[in-house]
């Protein structure tokens, strides 16, 4: 008896006060956003879907100091004083640690430019208004859904989805090129973590939806803007729970959709319900807040059958945020002098647009052989949510699932920043994309990794978790 009722079924869990806003961050059409080297156009012609951020703010009690969870349909930041000027106004505004906002970036490549200093290109004069606008807007949403905050529990479901495939493809055998696309020798992690957030009476808020898949369907022949595949995703779980869904993009170095690189948006539509029915199959598993199912005896019939039912759940209430710096080394490069006179002389508008990309990454890494990588990492009853800013591969969140004794973890790519890839070690040496896009040396995907599993593993050594399996 005693074995059967350790091994009930526990949903991972947090009880405190929960408030949700959302804002539509949709720009202007004219905007900069020429994401793509391939690209013949510099601005959008219209919108797809609309451009959305979400905010969830997250307090141990109603008077409390908030965790701030940001999740906005842009692509990543070009220019870290941008990123850095951008959240520090936040922080200011809401009078907030550093430790205590995460703002996600879903990486669509059909968002508009957010880098200020692409003001002179064609559409460019749009962005600092609209950067401004997105920072305000951010502020508000924050304001909104802490005053809207009400008790209310965070529960979390593990579920698949088949969407992201591996994305490095050998050209050739042998130690040749290899170029980014399905590669479908290659397994890909389909773990997908739902959260739902619920008031007393079971009443759905929310929902976070946390996936690793590159949004990268539409490309260079797509003139729209576009939250690619989240805006579909988010229709799906919306008009079934009626409530706001927050996107959370996974450790998705390496994956993406199979079916990638088109003009269509009926494909990143399709991509879209696809998730969404995904992640509402995994809602539909999930009891009621609040509760497990235990062990209750055996009846005897034409077999001996277990009886498991619902019963009363106690609910962590755990509430703790840290922030550290993780120490990476420097792959050799050129000087940005000589990055910038190769710009200059370049009159290849993919290879122009390659180098300007490099210009940037190493202005914000510095010149010298070490850089310090941000990470975040929040406890939340029964969960962890671990935040960076750079593009890991799959590898880091499997590794921290692994690792970690906690029921659920939540693993985020380009939060507070974006620099570069972080592939995995046996990668290096190989001509891949995520290798020589990055500026960090081998062996940087590892050290994170090795940082997360000890901050997090502290804290769960600290507040040990409930007994019980997680369902």
């Amino acid at each position: 008896m005693k074995a059967q009722r350790r091994f009930a079924i526990r949903q991972p869990s947090f009880a405190g006060f929960i408030g949700v806003a959302r804002e539509n961050i949709t720009p202007p059409a004219g905007i900069y956003s020429r994401n793509w080297g391939a690209a013949k156009h510099d601005i959008a012609d219209g919108i797809h879907r609309p451009l959305t951020l979400t905010c969830l703010t997250f307090q141990s009690a109603k008077t409390g100091r908030p965790l701030v969870l940001m999740a906005a349909d842009l692509g990543w930041w070009k220019n870290g004083n941008d990123e850095t000027d951008f959240r520090g106004e936040i922080l200011k505004a809401l009078a907030l640690e550093p430790a205590s906002l995460m703002f996600c970036l879903s990486h669509t490549h059909s968002g508009p430019s957010i880098c200020r200093s692409e003001a002179s290109r064609p559409g460019g004069h749009f962005i600092e208004g609209y950067w401004r606008r997105v920072q305000k807007l951010a502020v508000r949403a924050a304001r909104r859904a802490q005053a809207a905050a009400v008790p209310a529990i965070l529960t979390w479901r593990y579920g698949r989805c088949d969407l992201a495939a591996n994305r490095d493809l050998p050209e050739k055998e042998g130690d040749g090129r290899f170029i980014c696309g399905y590669n479908p020798a290659q397994p890909a992690d389909d773990t997908l973590l739902v959260g739902r957030v619920t008031n007393p009476r079971g009443r759905i808020l929310a929902t976070i939806v946390n996936y690793a898949c590159h949004p990268t369907t539409l490309a260079w022949d797509n003139h729209l803007l576009s939250p690619d595949y989240i805006g579909a995703m988010r229709e799906v779980v919306e008009n079934e729970t009626r409530s706001p869904c927050l996107f959370l993009q996974g450790a998705s170095g390496e994956l993406a959709p199979a079916e990638q690189y088109v003009g269509d948006v009926a494909v990143a539509d399709a991509h879209g319900r696809r998730l969404g029915h995904a992640a509402l199959a995994t809602l539909g598993g999930m009891l009621p807040p609040a509760t497990r199912i235990a062990f209750h005896g055996v009846v005897e019939s034409g077999a001996s059958l277990a009886i498991w039912k619902q019963t009363p759940d106690q609910i962590s209430r755990v509430f703790k945020a840290e922030i550290s710096e993780v120490k990476f080394a420097l792959k050799p490069s050129p000087s940005i002098a000589k990055l910038e006179q190769a710009w200059r002389k370049c009159d290849d508008r993919t290879l122009k647009e390659r180098l300007w990309r490099q210009i940037s990454i190493r202005k914000k890494v510095g010149t010298g052989k070490i850089t310090l990588a941000p990470l975040w990492v929040w406890r939340l009853g029964d969960s962890f949510l671990i935040g960076q800013p750079n593009e890991p591969y799959s590898k880091f969140q499997q590794e921290l699932r692994h690792c970690l004794l906690s029921p659920a973890v939540a693993v985020m790519n380009l939060v507070n920043g974006s620099t570069g890839y972080l592939p995995t070690r046996n990668m290096y040496g190989k001509n891949v994309y995520p290798v020589w896009q990055t500026p960090f040396a081998k062996g940087s995907l590892e050290r994170l990794t090795e940082a997360a599993v000890s901050m997090t593993q502290r804290s769960a050594k600290e507040h040990r978790f409930n007994p019980g399996s997680s369902a």
